[in-house]
This record gives structure tokens, sequence and C-alpha cells, in this order.
């Protein structure tokens, strides 16, 4: 497909910055969305210098109004969407159960669920009317696997799983294909917060057995091609970038 239409949440930093940058230097067409508007705007004109016709758009995934206004601005800005990368997230508050709280987890849950939700649902709206589309929810080898104090995180995660999976049922027959890409251990600042020192993220490296942390390209490289029509038999599915991490 010439010039595809790309759309990334939580596109301004890590894993969907990483992301725009790679949709970019294939020719893509791409829509960043966010909520800081400096960066955001920023991003969009190095997306510009790789060729690409780019677009900054503001919008906060927990809200169903900027959700739907994103996708729709996006259609009226190049006619259709050919892929959303759903990657808008956060590591909440990490800690014991005994530390969590309604507040913690509606601050995790509404990002990480509520926020793939609504955008799945405005993304599907789109897609079902072209009769084609393409869906990475981005989770983590955290939503298969325990991790002491990520209660709130892992389950959040956990959710994001089985969403992708009963959504990629639903649109099989649309001309749609839903799947996840789970980041093992990656260099990003929600790693850097969530280990909370060097010495931390240090050890959590030492534990991969690639021996060091992946990158945000890495996974980009990733998304990019689980998006792609190289993987057209692919939905329902999530994929483990994580180093042999899960496997060790």
């Amino acid at each position: 497909m010439n010039k595809p239409v790309i759309l990334i949440t939580g596109a301004l930093s890590g894993i969907g910055r990483a992301s725009a940058v790679a949709f970019a230097k294939k020719g893509a067409n791409v829509v960043v969305a966010g909520r800081r508007d400096k960066a955001g705007n920023a991003l969009a004109e190095e997306l510009r210098s790789f060729g690409s016709e780019a677009e900054f758009i503001n919008a906060d995934v927990r809200k169903e109004d900027d959700v739907r206004a994103l996708v729709d601005k996006t259609v009226a800005r190049f006619g259709r969407l050919d892929v959303a990368v759903n990657n808008a997230g956060t590591e909440g508050r990490p800690g014991p159960i005994t530390d969590q709280t309604a507040d913690t987890y509606a601050a995790t849950f509404d990002t990480n669920v509520l926020g793939v939700i609504l955008s799945m649902k405005h993304q599907v709206r789109v897609m079902q009317g072209q009769g084609s589309g393409s869906i990475v929810n981005i989770s983590s080898t955290y939503g298969h696997e325990g991790a002491p104090g990520a209660s709130v995180y892992v389950g959040s995660k956990h959710a994001v799983e089985g969403i992708t999976k009963s959504v990629a049922l639903e649109v099989a027959t649309s001309g749609i294909r839903v799947n996840a890409v789970a980041p093992g251990p990656t260099d990003t600042g929600m790693l850097t917060r969530f280990t909370g020192a060097p010495e931390n993220k240090a050890a959590l490296a030492s534990e991969v057995p690639l021996g060091r942390l992946g990158l945000p390209e890495e996974l980009a490289d990733a998304i990019v091609f689980i998006a792609s029509d190289e993987a057209s038999y692919i939905t329902g599915h999530v994929l483990n970038v994580d180093g042999g991490h899960t496997a060790n």
C-alpha cells in the first residue's frame, strides 16, 4: 500500500516515539498523539524531515471525546486509517498490594485499559467502513507473568492482552487484524521510574538471556512488522519482544 496512514497514541517518548520514527522512515504518513503540545509539534516536524506527512494531535486517551476527535481528525486529514498503535500507558504507582488504593487502581487502569478500549472502539469504527486495518496494542511481558510490587500494572496488562484477543475475534471477518506487542525489559523512561535506581535497572538487565535491556527502536521494528502486510495471517497474537526473558 502506498503511503499508509499510521496513528500512534502515547507517541511522544519511548517506544511510541521510536515507532513514529520507524514508520516515517518507511514512508508512512503519521499522526502522533499525546498531551504535550511542544514535544508533539517538535516530533511531527522531525518526522517530516524523513519525508513523512506528519501531524500532532493533542489527545487524552482517558477521554472519549478526545479519542473520537483524534480518529476523526486523522481521517479528515489523510482520508483513511490503516494502522493504529495504542501505546499510551503508565506504570502507575509501584508498591505492595497493601499500599494500593481505589485511586491508584483508577489512575493505572484508566490509561492502560480504558484508553485502549476507547481507542479501539473508534479505530474499529473507521476500519470497518474501509474493510481493512491493523491495530497493535502495547502490552508488557508482565501481562502474562507476575512481578512483585506491580500488581495493578500487571493486572492492567493482563486486561490489554485479553481485550486484544477478544476484539481480534470480533473483527476477524471485517478485514481488521488486532495484535499486541509485549515488551520485556526495555530502556525507557518508564522502566527508569519503575526500577527507581540504576542498580535495580542493572539487576533487571542481568536477568535477560541476551544480557541487556531492549532498545525502543527494537520494539518499534517489531511493531512495524506485525502491523504490516508481511504479517497478514497474524491476528489475536501477543508478540513477546524480550531478549528471551519469558523463556528463561
